[in-house]
Protein backbone atom coordinates (compact mmCIF):
# COMPACT_ATOMS: atom_id res chain seq x y z
CA UNK A 1 0.00 0.00 0.00
CA UNK A 2 1.23 3.50 -0.77
CA UNK A 3 1.47 5.18 2.35
CA UNK A 4 0.44 9.36 1.73
CA UNK A 5 -2.51 11.75 2.36
CA UNK A 6 -1.84 13.62 -0.68
CA UNK A 7 -3.79 14.22 -3.73
CA UNK A 8 -1.68 13.27 -6.88
CA UNK A 9 -2.40 13.89 -10.43
CA UNK A 10 -0.63 11.95 -13.16
CA UNK A 11 -1.10 13.99 -16.75
CA UNK A 12 -0.71 11.16 -19.36
CA UNK A 13 0.91 12.84 -22.27
CA UNK A 14 -0.29 11.29 -25.92
CA UNK A 15 0.32 12.60 -29.76
CA UNK A 16 -3.64 12.61 -30.17
CA UNK A 17 -5.50 12.25 -33.38
CA UNK A 18 -8.26 13.25 -35.74
CA UNK A 19 -11.46 11.93 -34.47
CA UNK A 20 -13.19 12.43 -38.22
CA UNK A 21 -12.24 12.55 -41.63
CA UNK A 22 -12.40 16.34 -41.46
CA UNK A 23 -10.50 16.79 -38.58
CA UNK A 24 -7.04 15.32 -40.37
CA UNK A 25 -6.53 18.53 -41.93
CA UNK A 26 -6.48 21.06 -38.89
CA UNK A 27 -4.82 18.35 -36.74
CA UNK A 28 -1.92 18.06 -39.65
CA UNK A 29 -1.62 21.54 -39.10
CA UNK A 30 -0.95 21.53 -35.23
CA UNK A 31 1.33 18.50 -35.49
CA UNK A 32 3.24 20.92 -38.06
CA UNK A 33 3.11 24.07 -36.29
CA UNK A 34 4.96 22.45 -33.61
CA UNK A 35 8.56 23.88 -33.23
CA UNK A 36 9.80 20.76 -31.94
CA UNK A 37 8.69 19.23 -34.95
CA UNK A 38 9.38 21.79 -37.77
CA UNK A 39 12.42 24.19 -37.25
CA UNK A 40 14.74 25.64 -39.93
CA UNK A 41 16.25 29.32 -40.25
CA UNK A 42 13.59 31.65 -40.24
CA UNK A 43 10.70 29.60 -38.91
CA UNK A 44 9.11 32.02 -36.72
CA UNK A 45 8.06 33.43 -40.11
CA UNK A 46 7.82 30.45 -42.44
CA UNK A 47 6.43 27.64 -40.42
CA UNK A 48 2.37 28.25 -40.08
CA UNK A 49 2.94 28.32 -44.32
CA UNK A 50 4.40 25.47 -44.41
CA UNK A 51 2.78 23.94 -42.44
CA UNK A 52 -0.62 24.66 -43.81
CA UNK A 53 0.97 24.40 -47.37
CA UNK A 54 1.77 20.10 -45.97
CA UNK A 55 -1.09 20.00 -43.40
CA UNK A 56 -3.13 20.23 -47.11
CA UNK A 57 -0.96 17.92 -49.06
CA UNK A 58 -0.73 15.20 -46.56
CA UNK A 59 -4.32 15.54 -45.94
CA UNK A 60 -5.24 13.89 -49.21
CA UNK A 61 -2.56 11.52 -48.83
CA UNK A 62 -3.53 10.24 -45.23
CA UNK A 63 -7.32 10.22 -46.13
CA UNK A 64 -7.45 6.40 -47.02
CA UNK A 65 -5.82 5.40 -43.53
CA UNK A 66 -8.39 6.68 -41.66
CA UNK A 67 -10.96 5.58 -43.39
CA UNK A 68 -10.03 2.18 -43.27
CA UNK A 69 -9.98 2.26 -39.78
CA UNK A 70 -13.35 3.75 -39.29
CA UNK A 71 -12.94 7.38 -39.60
CA UNK A 72 -11.05 8.11 -37.53
CA UNK A 73 -8.14 7.63 -34.80
CA UNK A 74 -9.29 5.49 -31.48
CA UNK A 75 -6.01 6.91 -29.74
CA UNK A 76 -8.06 9.65 -27.70
CA UNK A 77 -10.38 6.29 -26.80
CA UNK A 78 -7.22 3.85 -25.89
CA UNK A 79 -5.95 6.59 -23.84
CA UNK A 80 -8.53 7.78 -21.59
CA UNK A 81 -8.92 3.91 -20.63
CA UNK A 82 -5.58 4.08 -19.67
CA UNK A 83 -6.17 6.95 -17.60
CA UNK A 84 -8.97 5.33 -15.96
CA UNK A 85 -7.48 1.94 -15.38
CA UNK A 86 -4.35 3.60 -13.92
CA UNK A 87 -6.18 5.54 -11.43
CA UNK A 88 -8.33 2.46 -10.74
CA UNK A 89 -4.54 0.88 -10.15
CA UNK A 90 -2.90 3.86 -7.65
CA UNK A 91 -6.36 4.39 -5.34
CA UNK A 92 -6.75 0.17 -5.26
CA UNK A 93 -2.71 0.93 -4.11
CA UNK A 94 -4.16 3.39 -1.33
CA UNK A 95 -3.30 6.76 -3.30
CA UNK A 96 -5.55 9.59 -4.05
CA UNK A 97 -4.88 9.55 -7.36
CA UNK A 98 -6.56 11.48 -10.64
CA UNK A 99 -5.75 10.83 -13.66
CA UNK A 100 -5.71 13.55 -16.72
CA UNK A 101 -5.33 13.29 -20.35
CA UNK A 102 -2.96 15.62 -22.54
CA UNK A 103 -3.10 15.07 -26.38
CA UNK A 104 -0.30 17.14 -28.03
CA UNK A 105 -2.51 17.76 -31.25
CA UNK A 106 -6.23 17.00 -30.75
CA UNK A 107 -8.50 17.17 -28.26
CA UNK A 108 -8.38 17.24 -25.26
CA UNK A 109 -5.43 19.14 -25.68
CA UNK A 110 -2.52 20.00 -23.65
CA UNK A 111 -4.78 23.30 -22.10
CA UNK A 112 -7.90 21.27 -21.27
CA UNK A 113 -5.86 18.71 -18.97
CA UNK A 114 -3.95 22.02 -16.91
CA UNK A 115 -7.69 23.32 -15.94
CA UNK A 116 -8.64 20.02 -15.27
CA UNK A 117 -5.54 19.44 -13.16
CA UNK A 118 -6.16 22.43 -11.56
CA UNK A 119 -10.32 22.08 -10.70
CA UNK A 120 -9.08 18.23 -9.03
CA UNK A 121 -6.90 20.65 -6.12
CA UNK A 122 -3.81 18.23 -6.45
CA UNK A 123 -0.86 18.97 -3.76
CA UNK A 124 1.52 16.98 -6.36
CA UNK A 125 1.90 15.68 -10.06
CA UNK A 126 3.13 12.99 -11.95
CA UNK A 127 4.37 13.91 -15.93
CA UNK A 128 3.35 10.35 -17.85
CA UNK A 129 4.37 10.32 -21.70
CA UNK A 130 2.92 7.37 -22.86
CA UNK A 131 6.07 7.17 -25.21
CA UNK A 132 8.62 4.54 -23.75
CA UNK A 133 11.58 5.83 -25.32
CA UNK A 134 12.44 9.62 -25.41
CA UNK A 135 12.41 11.85 -28.18
CA UNK A 136 12.53 15.52 -28.19
CA UNK A 137 9.41 15.18 -31.08
CA UNK A 138 7.39 13.52 -29.10
CA UNK A 139 7.90 13.24 -25.39
CA UNK A 140 10.45 16.58 -25.67
CA UNK A 141 7.17 18.48 -27.78
CA UNK A 142 4.76 17.35 -24.79
CA UNK A 143 6.71 17.94 -21.83
CA UNK A 144 8.08 21.49 -23.37
CA UNK A 145 3.90 22.55 -24.61
CA UNK A 146 2.95 21.41 -20.38
CA UNK A 147 5.55 23.80 -19.10
CA UNK A 148 4.50 26.74 -21.27
CA UNK A 149 1.06 26.28 -19.98
CA UNK A 150 1.62 25.20 -16.45
CA UNK A 151 3.80 27.15 -14.04
CA UNK A 152 2.10 26.45 -10.34
CA UNK A 153 4.09 25.94 -7.30
CA UNK A 154 3.92 22.53 -6.61
CA UNK A 155 6.25 19.04 -6.24
CA UNK A 156 6.35 17.57 -9.80
CA UNK A 157 7.95 14.39 -10.68
CA UNK A 158 8.51 13.61 -14.42
CA UNK A 159 9.03 10.22 -16.50
CA UNK A 160 11.40 10.53 -19.22
CA UNK A 161 11.15 7.18 -20.36
CA UNK A 162 10.21 3.60 -19.47
CA UNK A 163 11.83 1.39 -22.12
CA UNK A 164 13.91 -0.48 -19.49
CA UNK A 165 11.08 -0.91 -17.03
CA UNK A 166 10.79 -4.72 -16.54
CA UNK A 167 7.07 -4.84 -15.86
CA UNK A 168 6.62 -2.75 -19.56
CA UNK A 169 8.78 -5.37 -20.72
CA UNK A 170 6.60 -8.00 -19.84
CA UNK A 171 3.71 -6.58 -20.96
CA UNK A 172 5.03 -6.26 -24.71
CA UNK A 173 6.34 -9.62 -24.40
CA UNK A 174 2.68 -11.04 -23.53
CA UNK A 175 1.32 -9.52 -26.99
CA UNK A 176 4.08 -10.81 -28.71
CA UNK A 177 3.72 -14.16 -27.38
CA UNK A 178 0.54 -14.08 -28.07
CA UNK A 179 0.92 -13.01 -31.48
CA UNK A 180 3.39 -15.84 -32.16
CA UNK A 181 1.04 -18.50 -30.68
CA UNK A 182 -1.38 -18.28 -33.94
CA UNK A 183 1.40 -19.74 -36.28
CA UNK A 184 1.62 -23.23 -36.46
CA UNK A 185 5.44 -23.06 -36.01
CA UNK A 186 5.88 -20.30 -33.36
CA UNK A 187 9.51 -20.29 -33.44
CA UNK A 188 9.66 -20.14 -37.03
CA UNK A 189 8.29 -16.52 -37.83
CA UNK A 190 10.73 -13.62 -38.67
CA UNK A 191 9.85 -10.78 -35.84
CA UNK A 192 9.88 -7.29 -37.82
CA UNK A 193 9.51 -4.67 -34.79
CA UNK A 194 8.73 -1.51 -36.36
CA UNK A 195 9.13 2.01 -34.64
CA UNK A 196 8.20 5.47 -35.76
CA UNK A 197 10.91 7.08 -37.53
CA UNK A 198 12.26 10.75 -37.07
CA UNK A 199 14.26 12.82 -38.91
CA UNK A 200 18.19 12.03 -39.49
CA UNK A 201 18.64 15.31 -38.38
CA UNK A 202 17.14 15.13 -35.40
CA UNK A 203 19.04 12.04 -34.43
CA UNK A 204 22.18 14.16 -35.28
CA UNK A 205 21.28 16.47 -32.69
CA UNK A 206 21.73 13.86 -30.01
CA UNK A 207 18.42 12.67 -29.70
CA UNK A 208 18.68 9.33 -27.56
CA UNK A 209 15.66 7.60 -29.48
CA UNK A 210 17.29 5.88 -32.15
CA UNK A 211 19.67 4.30 -29.53
CA UNK A 212 16.75 3.55 -27.08
CA UNK A 213 14.86 1.63 -29.48
CA UNK A 214 17.67 -0.27 -30.80
CA UNK A 215 18.05 -1.10 -26.60
CA UNK A 216 14.68 -1.78 -26.36
CA UNK A 217 14.68 -5.06 -29.11
CA UNK A 218 17.50 -6.44 -27.62
CA UNK A 219 16.03 -6.60 -23.97
CA UNK A 220 12.83 -7.76 -25.70
CA UNK A 221 14.96 -10.53 -27.15
CA UNK A 222 16.76 -11.12 -23.99
CA UNK A 223 13.88 -11.62 -22.02
CA UNK A 224 11.05 -12.94 -24.23
CA UNK A 225 13.65 -15.88 -25.17
CA UNK A 226 12.47 -16.12 -28.42
CA UNK A 227 14.29 -18.24 -30.99
CA UNK A 228 12.90 -16.37 -33.93
CA UNK A 229 15.01 -14.17 -36.57
CA UNK A 230 14.07 -11.00 -36.25
CA UNK A 231 14.98 -7.33 -37.36
CA UNK A 232 14.52 -3.29 -36.71
CA UNK A 233 12.57 -1.21 -39.45
CA UNK A 234 10.73 2.22 -39.12
CA UNK A 235 7.75 3.56 -40.50
CA UNK A 236 5.53 6.92 -40.88
CA UNK A 237 7.78 8.65 -42.64
CA UNK A 238 6.89 12.47 -43.97
CA UNK A 239 8.60 14.49 -46.33
CA UNK A 240 11.39 14.11 -48.68
CA UNK A 241 14.76 14.33 -46.23
CA UNK A 242 16.28 11.97 -44.28
CA UNK A 243 14.85 9.80 -41.64
CA UNK A 244 15.65 6.84 -39.78
CA UNK A 245 15.72 3.26 -42.35
CA UNK A 246 15.28 1.04 -43.19
CA UNK A 247 11.20 1.40 -44.07
CA UNK A 248 8.20 -0.95 -43.24
CA UNK A 249 8.01 -1.19 -46.70
CA UNK A 250 11.32 -2.08 -48.21
CA UNK A 251 11.59 -4.39 -45.20
CA UNK A 252 8.80 -6.25 -46.22
CA UNK A 253 10.00 -6.21 -50.13
CA UNK A 254 13.52 -7.55 -48.71
CA UNK A 255 11.49 -10.32 -46.72
CA UNK A 256 10.03 -10.96 -49.96
CA UNK A 257 12.94 -11.46 -51.68
CA UNK A 258 14.36 -13.43 -49.71
CA UNK A 259 11.44 -15.96 -49.55
CA UNK A 260 9.86 -15.22 -46.14
CA UNK A 261 6.69 -16.79 -45.50
CA UNK A 262 5.60 -15.88 -41.61
CA UNK A 263 5.64 -12.81 -40.61
CA UNK A 264 5.21 -11.21 -36.85
CA UNK A 265 5.05 -7.31 -36.92
CA UNK A 266 5.86 -5.47 -33.47
CA UNK A 267 4.98 -1.95 -32.79
CA UNK A 268 8.15 -1.48 -30.80
CA UNK A 269 7.55 2.12 -29.81
CA UNK A 270 3.64 2.26 -29.63
CA UNK A 271 1.20 1.85 -26.62
CA UNK A 272 -2.05 2.06 -28.60
CA UNK A 273 -3.57 0.51 -31.43
CA UNK A 274 -3.99 3.63 -33.88
CA UNK A 275 -3.50 4.90 -37.62
CA UNK A 276 0.16 3.65 -37.51
CA UNK A 277 -0.76 0.17 -36.03
CA UNK A 278 -4.21 -0.44 -37.44
CA UNK A 279 -4.00 1.49 -40.90
CA UNK A 280 -0.06 0.98 -41.80
CA UNK A 281 0.85 -2.15 -40.34
CA UNK A 282 -2.95 -4.20 -39.90
CA UNK A 283 -3.98 -2.87 -43.21
CA UNK A 284 -1.53 -1.79 -45.74
CA UNK A 285 1.46 -4.07 -44.69
CA UNK A 286 -0.28 -6.74 -44.76
CA UNK A 287 -1.82 -6.23 -48.10
CA UNK A 288 1.95 -5.52 -49.53
CA UNK A 289 3.48 -8.87 -47.41
CA UNK A 290 0.47 -10.73 -49.13
CA UNK A 291 1.73 -9.16 -52.72
CA UNK A 292 5.38 -10.20 -51.40
CA UNK A 293 4.30 -13.61 -51.41
CA UNK A 294 4.30 -13.91 -47.29
CA UNK A 295 1.77 -16.69 -46.55
CA UNK A 296 1.10 -15.90 -43.15
CA UNK A 297 0.81 -12.15 -41.51
CA UNK A 298 0.54 -11.20 -37.76
CA UNK A 299 0.78 -8.36 -36.05
CA UNK A 300 1.18 -8.23 -32.48
CA UNK A 301 -1.74 -6.49 -30.75
CA UNK A 302 -1.44 -2.58 -29.25
CA UNK A 303 -0.68 -2.75 -25.24
CA UNK A 304 -4.31 -0.37 -24.69
CA UNK A 305 -5.23 -1.26 -21.60
CA UNK A 306 -4.36 -4.60 -20.95
CA UNK A 307 -3.61 -5.72 -16.70
CA UNK A 308 -0.12 -6.09 -17.23
CA UNK A 309 0.72 -2.77 -18.92
CA UNK A 310 -1.80 -0.83 -16.49
CA UNK A 311 0.15 -2.67 -13.72
CA UNK A 312 3.54 -1.34 -14.96
CA UNK A 313 2.53 2.35 -15.31
CA UNK A 314 1.48 2.31 -11.74
CA UNK A 315 4.67 0.66 -11.00
CA UNK A 316 6.65 3.81 -13.08
CA UNK A 317 4.30 6.97 -11.23
CA UNK A 318 5.05 5.28 -7.92
CA UNK A 319 8.70 4.68 -8.65
CA UNK A 320 8.63 8.29 -10.50
CA UNK A 321 7.37 9.68 -6.74
CA UNK A 322 9.61 7.97 -4.41
CA UNK A 323 12.71 9.83 -6.51
CA UNK A 324 14.61 11.96 -3.80
CA UNK A 325 14.17 15.06 -5.95
CA UNK A 326 11.22 16.76 -7.26
CA UNK A 327 13.59 17.37 -10.87
CA UNK A 328 12.74 15.63 -14.54
CA UNK A 329 14.34 11.74 -13.74
CA UNK A 330 14.04 9.14 -16.02
CA UNK A 331 12.24 6.02 -14.96
CA UNK A 332 14.79 3.15 -15.58
CA UNK A 333 14.76 -0.40 -15.03
CA UNK A 334 12.71 -1.78 -11.70
CA UNK A 335 14.12 -4.37 -9.74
Amino acid sequence: MVCTSRRVGVVLFQLGGPDTLEAIEPFLYNLFCDPDIIDFPFARIGRKPLAKLISTTRARKVQQHYATIGGGSPIRHFTERQAAALEAELRELGMDAHCFVAMRYWHPFTGEAVARLRAADCDEIVLLPLYPQYSSTTTGSSLNEWRRLFCDDLPVHCVENFYRHQAYLDSVIEKVDEALARFAVPGRAEIVFSAHSVPMSVIAKGDPYQRQIEETVQLLMERGGWPNPYRLCYQSKVGASKWLQPSLHRTLRDLGAERAREVCVVPVAFVSDHVETLGEIDHEAREQSRRMGIAHFEMSAGLNDSPKFIQALGQIVLQAMRAESFETSAVMAAD
